[in-house]
């Protein structure tokens, strides 16, 4: 059960977070960063894929620490684009952030009515911000998902349902439970709130996204599209081996369509880490913010776009990501002035290496 039956993208749960923390002290100086790369070199010997990159950055010092088990590619590891999955939800959250600060709309406005204005309003509506904080009912997929993905299920299951079937499928859905009582990860309701956001400003996703979330943070190499294998990564399956194709999302752009670089993976954390002199500061600061309490004694602590971890140092916030070949975790820590961005290309297994020391890595 969630604490809350309506949480409001950037509101404060009360009880639950205070001023946002301040950034730590620099740290001293070369010493220090040889301790870093050090650091660095061992998480990226700790995943056993193709093609592992650790980008680190602290109080604005960047580290970048790149390895694997397949031969040196042609473009630099640090430089070519990855997917980053279920790791996009931390840009749509962003982006609903900055729509409500800028007040285009409000994070409880139905979603419903914004994909179909004709439709009748039902009596407890499904809102935007229940679909960005997984509190809307919807399931994982849409039920007719899986039987449509069937014939491309080891390539491209999501190539093959495009945004109409998205919405469709959203309009004749009725949860089982009142929106807003239950926590469910949900790729279907993420997406369903990138169509309506692209419904009520009357742009393009990719459009959208870029005019209010990658053009104000400079990040010029993320892409909702592969261009080919001298710019993006390629991944691989389970075996380490076999290469997979470059992910096609279909219709579910907002819950996992981004690829980025690196060092673009760090210029978007780094704005979260020091929201100050950043144009979408207020956006920034609103998705730090507490807004739902879950799991066994309300222990699990969510904001609009990031899972928080409490740590001795201050709060940390990270979202993971994963497709048919590729890993990503993001994550950044005020208390300590680190943002990472690590990813591989090999997709997860059973008790797989990645997330765990990309996670232990932060938290120190």
């Amino acid at each position: 059960m969630t604490t809350r039956p309506a949480p409001w993208p950037g509101d404060v749960l009360p009880g639950a977070a205070g001023p946002l923390p301040l950034r730590s002290a620099p740290p001293d100086g070369p010493a220090d960063d040889e301790a870093v790369r050090w650091r660095l070199d061992a998480a990226v010997g700790a995943v056993d894929a193709p093609d592992v990159v650790f980008a680190l950055s602290r109080h604005g010092r960047r580290t970048v620490r790149c390895g694997g088990t397949a031969p040196l590619p042609p473009v630099h590891r640090a430089d070519l684009r990855y997917e980053i999955g279920s790791a996009s939800k931390t840009f749509t959250g962003l982006l609903l952030a900055r729509l409500t600060q800028s007040g285009v709309l409000s994070g409880g406005e139905p979603a419903a009515a914004l994909l179909d204005p004709g439709r009748p309003a039902s009596r407890d509506p499904v809102t935007l911000a229940h679909l960005i904080t997984h509190t809307s009912g919807l399931p994982a997929l849409p039920a007719d998902f899986f039987l449509r993905a069937l014939p491309s299920w080891r390539s491209n299951p999501y190539a093959g349902y495009p945004a109409g079937r998205v919405i469709d499928a959203f309009l004749r859905y009725r949860p089982r439970h009142r929106p807003g009582t239950r926590w469910r990860y949900s790729n279907f309701a993420v997406s369903v709130l990138g169509h309506a956001l692209a419904a009520v400003t009357a742009t393009p996703w990719e459009d959208l996204l870029t005019a209010h979330v990658l053009g104000p943070l400079r990040l010029g190499e993320v892409a909702l599209h592969a261009e080919g294998p001298g710019t993006d990564a390629t991944g691989h399956r389970r075996d380490g081996a076999t290469p997979t194709p470059p992910l096609a999302v279909g219709g579910f752009q907002a819950a996992g369509a981004v690829r980025a670089t690196p060092h673009d993976l760090l210029t978007f954390l780094e704005a979260h880490l020091d929201p100050s002199a950043s144009p979408l500061a207020g956006a920034l600061r609103a998705v730090r913010r507490p807004v739902l309490r879950r799991g066994l004694g309300h222990r699990h602590l969510h904001t609009v776009a990031w899972f928080q971890h409490p740590t001795d140092r201050g709060p940390m916030y990270f979202h993971c990501g994963a497709t048919l070949g590729q890993q990503a975790f993001l994550g950044f820590h005020p208390g300590t002035g680190t943002a990472l961005a690590a990813v591989c290309t090999r997709r997860f297994r059973a008790r797989d290496a990645f997330v765990p020391t990309a996670y232990a890595l932060l938290a120190e």
